[in-house]
């Protein structure tokens, strides 16, 4: 699959968190945890699972940055 987005981060599946909709799943990129929150529904379709590779893409429009 070809995607024109470039912020894209391959990584490991380390746990899912799976809630009444909605499934926290944490993937390891390059030793660093990244959270996605994603429908149940897509878990199953997806068929993740612990050790599955993943590529997460990442498409937001702004980045906020704060500090105290």
């Amino acid at each position: 699959m070809k995607l024109s987005a470039r912020n894209q981060l391959t990584g490991t599946v380390t746990s899912i968190n799976r809630g009444e909709a909605i499934a926290n799943v944490a993937i390891d990129v390059a030793g660093e945890r990244l959270v996605a929150s994603i429908t149940v529904e897509a878990v199953q379709e997806l068929g993740l699972g612990e050790g599955t590779q993943v590529t997460a893409v990442i498409k937001a429009s702004d980045v906020i940055l704060a500090t105290e």
